[in-house]
């Protein structure tokens, strides 16, 4: 069997295969924050995602780099959102706890 160099044409590729020249954006920086500040679980969810975008648009992965790119963002965006519900819930809380105590003097 005869073993293929990096630059030889494999049979199941394209001649002339378009490169794109930049690839995405992968949200690390906003996925660390979501983890510091709104959800772990989701930052991290988030984090691991944009980890994969760099490596797999140098591996010649393009489209799953953009759609680690997309999940990435996603999984901050959910991120956001849950810490925002959790926010205004506890905030509910709170007020419905001091008109509570001021109505029945406990």
């Amino acid at each position: 069997m005869e073993e293929q160099s990096p630059l030889q044409e494999t049979p199941g590729t394209p001649v002339n295969q378009v490169i794109p020249s930049n690839p995405p954006s992968n949200y690390l920086i906003g996925a660390i924050l979501c983890t510091i500040f709104c959800c772990q679980v989701f930052g991290i969810i988030s984090i691991i995602y944009a980890a994969q975008v760099n490596t797999k648009w140098e591996a010649g992965n393009f489209d799953g780099a953009r759609q680690a790119s997309k999940n990435a963002l996603l999984w901050i965006w959910l991120a956001v959102g849950s810490a925002v519900v959790i926010f205004v819930t506890a905030i509910s809380f709170g007020i419905g706890m001091a008109v509570l105590s001021n109505v029945f003097h406990w």
